[in-house]
């Protein structure tokens, strides 16, 4: 297949040279050191599955000369989506479909305004992956799972097509019953442990075992069940027990990357995470008080990385 990634970090990188070295017409859409790095050296990806070494990539700045492609893959930060979406309007063919894999709930909305709902597919992925240095991608911690599914969940040959190329590169892929209820349950972790971590800044071991704090991260949770049903999305009650388990078999020392860069003093996904919690809490007459205070202890240090604000 012949596949655009958009946003070339650890997400980008990852799954870029996977399916790459796979055999798959690959080409990177990449800015800066990222960009200058992949023309004149390609990509490395040092993972515990296997090193992937290739000395040569398509990489460009420019969407346009790229070309239409099969698939798109938007893997920019979660506050950059609608920007991107401006720019690949000249990767989109007839039978173009575009895959998201931000954090949060608004990315399929973002995308489908601009390029229209039958090019949008639900998508989201698990993974831990960082820029290691430009052109260098170092993948850690568990095997990668890709999450997709057309957006009305019925089944399509164009999705089948697209998990079989995904599964050929070795990626574990898994097309769910309801992709909406998939994406607001891993809503109601990241968002919630980011946020609770933002907050406390301290990391999983600390935070599941302190009753305060454990009880502030499970009313969190419950409220975005809450909202993901207000919203029409049927999200089970068992859900934030099963989350919670999940937490329990974090590393001690595990944070989220939202606390990372809010401690780091760097841009972070808060409006996409919180800050969509609250924006469609009002929305939909939802209570999220939780939320709320998070959002309003986080605000101050992210306008501040942000250059909006000094103190």
């Amino acid at each position: 297949m012949k596949i655009a990634f958009i946003g070339i970090g650890g997400l980008g990188g990852y799954f870029g040279g996977r399916l790459s070295k796979a055999g798959n017409d690959v080409v990177f859409i990449a800015r800066g050191a990222m960009l200058e790095a992949l023309r004149k050296h390609g990509l490395r990806v040092e993972s515990p599955l296997g090193e992937i070494v290739l000395p040569s990539v398509n990489a460009t700045g420019d969407p346009s000369s790229a070309g239409q492609v099969d698939v798109v893959f938007v893997t920019t930060k979660a506050w950059q989506v609608s920007e991107a979406a401006k720019q690949i309007g000249s990767l989109i063919g007839p039978d173009t479909v575009v895959v998201p894999f931000q954090n949060g709930v608004e990315a399929y909305d973002q995308l489908a305004a601009v390029l229209g709902p039958e090019h949008v597919l639900g998508g989201m992925c698990h993974v831990i992956a960082m820029v290691a240095a430009p052109g260098v991608i170092r993948h850690v911690g568990f095997d990668p799972l890709i999450t997709i599914g057309e957006w009305n969940n019925k089944p399509t040959p164009r999705l089948s097509r697209l998990v079989e190329c995904l599964r050929a590169a070795g990626l574990e892929t898994r097309v769910p019953e309801n992709i909406q209820v998939a994406l607001w349950e891993k809503f109601e972790f990241i968002a919630s442990f980011g946020g609770v971590g933002g907050v406390t800044r301290a990391p999983a071991g600390v935070i599941r075992s302190l009753p305060e704090t454990r009880s502030l991260l499970e009313r969190a949770m419950q409220e975005i069940v809450g909202l993901a049903q207000a919203c029409g999305v049927p999200v089970p009650e068992g859900s934030v027990a099963s989350t919670m388990r999940f937490i329990d078999s974090l590393p001690p020392e595990g944070t989220a990357s939202m606390q990372r860069d809010l401690v780091n003093g760097r841009p972070s996904e808060l409006e996409a995470q919180s800050g969509a919690v609250v924006r469609l809490g009002r929305a939909h007459s939802f209570r999220t008080p939780v939320h709320e205070f998070i959002y309003s202890a986080l605000l101050p240090g992210e306008r501040r990385a942000r250059a909006e604000i000094s103190f």
